[in-house]
């Protein structure tokens, strides 16, 4: 077999961490004005905020990133491990 990285072959493959929390910080921005500005669910946005989202929705990603005038990438960040 070939020596090329399969998910099921790496013992750990980092994993994704969100920076809303952050940039709202910086930015001085509330949740519940995020929410409101993006028509989303407070719950939704403060899940995103704390880092507890197990499936990614688009739309709700287009629409921050529309309201913060930022990129998926601002917000989403791949932490490789140390391997």
């Amino acid at each position: 077999m070939n020596d090329s990285k399969t998910v099921i072959s790496i013992k750990e493959y980092g994993k994704i961490e969100l920076r809303l929390n952050e940039i709202l910080e910086e930015r001085e921005i509330k949740r519940y004005h995020l929410a409101k500005i993006t028509n989303t669910r407070f719950e939704v946005i403060d899940k995103w905020c704390k880092n507890n989202v197990e499936k990614l929705d688009l739309d709700v990603l287009a629409r921050i990133c529309y309201a913060l005038d930022c990129s998926p990438s601002d917000i989403i960040k791949h932490i490789k491990s140390k391997e």
